[in-house]
């Protein structure tokens, strides 16, 4: 296994990486008894060679993968193959590193249009009306 490159100037040497073959769950028949064709992924951030805003920018994503210590433990069992699940953990991890270096826009506060407001009225009125017809009739 080589490095992982999450950009052009970012890599996780394989060394910090640590992959272990497990048993996959669920149903499978005998494969799944005698082949550990699962893998469990480990992978510490605080003694990770990542820089450090983008260290602290997964420590504080609420991702139920990464735990208060900053572990992040991914579980990859879709394949039969341990070669695919392997590489299927490998990609989680950089998808994970990379959504983190997302520059989001920030949100601009905007007003709705004198249509819309026009709009929103008439159904309220409308409602009104609806509710109005279920009182009872006098005589």
């Amino acid at each position: 296994m080589a490095d992982l490159f999450i950009t052009t100037d970012i890599h996780i040497p394989e060394q910090e990486i640590d992959l272990i073959a497990v048993r996959s769950q669920g149903a499978g028949g005998q494969n799944v008894n005698k082949v550990a064709s699962a893998i469990h992924l480990r992978f510490d951030i605080h003694k990770s060679s990542l820089p450090e805003e983008v260290k602290q920018k997964l420590l504080s994503r609420n991702d139920q993968r990464i735990s208060s210590d900053g572990l992040v433990v991914i579980k990859a069992q879709q394949s039969r193959s341990q070669l695919q699940n392997r590489q299927q953990a490998l990609l989680l991890l950089q998808q994970l590193i990379q959504s983190t270096l997302i520059k989001r826009r920030p949100r601009k506060k905007t007003r709705p249009g004198a249509a819309a407001i026009a709009k929103r009225i008439n159904r309220k009125k409308m409602r009104g009306q609806v509710k109005a017809q279920r009182q009872k009739v006098e005589h």
